[in-house]
């Protein structure tokens, strides 16, 4: 198991767990899941389609008007009598009467449960206008030719049919209730002993009306189908800015209290700190007995434990606050040109002591001759300290560790610390690398720590726009890496080699 972290943004949480608001995250699932699942139910669409028929009706009010006019007309000439005059003004005064009922509609919200009402009086509009065309059907024409005025109404008709088909598709079957009476009629007509070119009509007029009616009941469809995607889209797009705005204002509450704890911890290290250093000295003072001998030996452990307490103590609150520097952006690097494996040598000799008293073996592994990196010596020699406190803290007695240093493959340089202690579990590594956190392992061992030495060399590599990886098997022993970039690497410049001296030139005086 691997893990691995370059963020300071990231080193204070466990990121094992999810952080997102479960009651956010569920109600944009739903919404998600629901629009992906299809349209809802049609039926809840009425009010919607019954709206927009409406606005078709009022938006086109004057082109019904112009086509009853035309064919008035054309028939006034054809017959050269004045009687489809009547029709024509029954006609427009029909569809005056359907207008007045779309500007009531209009001018107030139609309520849910009145979708039903509105619908059957537009559909006894549309069965009245219906009518109109019945009574056009039975307009005669004795000056004329039979053929040609039955050609006139056929194709009046049939423009008609067109035309309130795309007209009424947005009321369901409003086109069927309309032309029923005209069926009604032809049929009539044919029955009643009518001629081949009636009853011709009749089948071209019946044929035209299914082929439209399954038309317009498909793009009835449609429509719904869009109108069901708008609506669901607008959800899901409601459900996102709550979701955005609850998520923002948890940011913020995260925010407030991060910028309380580092107020709150920046002011209180010159409180703590000068006690904690008073307790130091004198405790070490009498531990060593400078102003004289204790005559209880017991004072003398009691004094190396209250100097052991407070520098474990001293040594908790510089890690916080080192941490909580680097998580308010105020740690500030100060870099210089230094030798990853000179400060690396160093360190090893500085925890060599606690080692060989656990009989642990320390072995090396470097490139020599490498050239040195641009880093803040303070900073990289803490994160080599933590990571060979951790190896040495955790390592069994008679064990070994491996310390590796050397080239990454992309130019940068490495430092790998190996142990072969107990090893952490997987599904504890996220834990282990997150602040405060500690394995089983440390914390059933004796020498328990604070759990913000890892956090704090992950934070430290971040700023040296580094990498931190830590991978572990159960039993098997733990190997830390820190890597640094290949442009924290100096390279070496060659020197440059001595020029020719520049003959002076001698000053001539005329």
């Amino acid at each position: 198991m691997q893990g691995v972290s370059t963020s300071t943004d990231k080193i204070i949480v466990d990121k094992s767990r999810s952080h997102r608001n479960k009651a956010v995250s569920k109600a944009v699932r739903t919404t998600r899941e629901r629009l992906q699942i299809g349209p809802s139910n049609m039926a809840g669409f009425d009010k919607d389609m019954i709206g927009l028929h409406i606005d078709s009706m009022l938006h086109g009010a004057v082109a019904m008007p112009v086509f009853i006019a035309f064919i008035t007309g054309v028939g006034v000439y054809l017959s050269q009598s004045l009687q489809l005059i009547g029709w024509g003004v029954m006609t427009l005064c029909v569809h005056a009467l359907g207008l007045m009922l779309a500007r009531k509609a209009k001018a107030k919200e139609i309520p849910a449960e009145k979708v039903a009402t509105w619908r059957r009086r537009l559909f006894a509009f549309q069965a009245l206008f219906g009518v109109c065309w019945a009574a056009f059907l039975l307009q005669e024409c004795d000056t004329c030719g039979a053929v040609t005025f039955g050609l006139y109404k056929g194709a009046a008709l049939l423009i008609a049919l067109a035309a309130t088909a795309m007209g009424t598709f947005l009321l369901r079957n409003a086109l069927a209730v309309t032309f029923a009476p005209v069926i009604v009629t032809l049929a009539a007509l044919s029955l009643l002993g009518g001629s081949s070119s009636t009853m011709a009509l009749t089948a071209v007029v019946c044929t035209s009306l299914v082929f439209l009616v399954f038309m317009t009941n498909r793009m009835h469809k449609a429509n719904v189908h869009i109108l069901s995607v708008q609506s669901e889209k607008d959800d899901l797009i409601a459900e996102l800015e709550v979701a955005k705005s609850m998520s923002d204002e948890a940011r913020r509450r995260a925010e407030e209290a991060n910028l309380a704890k580092s107020r709150f911890l920046a002011s209180m290290s010159h409180e703590l700190r000068t006690p904690l250093n008073a307790i130091l000295g004198f405790s070490e003072v009498m531990a060593t007995e400078v102003l004289g001998p204790l005559n209880n030996p017991i004072y003398k452990e009691y004094t190396g434990d209250i100097h052991r307490s407070g520098k474990h103590l001293l040594e908790l609150i510089n890690e916080i606050l080192d941490l909580s520097r680097i998580e308010a952006g105020k740690y500030d690097l100060n870099e210089e040109a230094i030798h990853l494996l000179e400060i690396t040598e160093d360190c090893i000799g500085m925890v060599q002591l606690k080692a060989r008293a656990k009989n642990i073996t320390i072995s090396d592994q470097f490139e020599r001759n490498m050239p040195a990196v641009w880093v803040d010596e303070k900073a990289m020699r803490q994160v080599i300290l933590n990571l060979l406190s951790n190896a040495v803290k955790f390592t069994p007695a008679g064990g070994e560790i491996s310390v590796k240093v050397g080239w990454t493959a992309g130019g940068g340089q490495y430092l790998s610390i190996k142990d072969n202690g107990p090893g952490i579990p997987e599904d504890e590594i996220p834990v282990v690398l997150s602040a405060f956190g500690q394995g089983s392992i440390a914390i059933k061992s004796a020498e328990q720590g604070t759990g913000l030495g890892l956090p704090i060399v992950q934070a430290i590599l971040a700023k040296h726009n580094g990498e931190f990886i830590l991978r572990s098997r159960l039993r098997e022993g733990t190997e830390v890496i820190a890597i640094l970039p290949a442009k924290r690497v100096l390279q070496s410049v060659p020197a440059v080699e001595d020029a020719p001296d520049i003959e002076r030139r001698r000053k001539s005086f005329a």
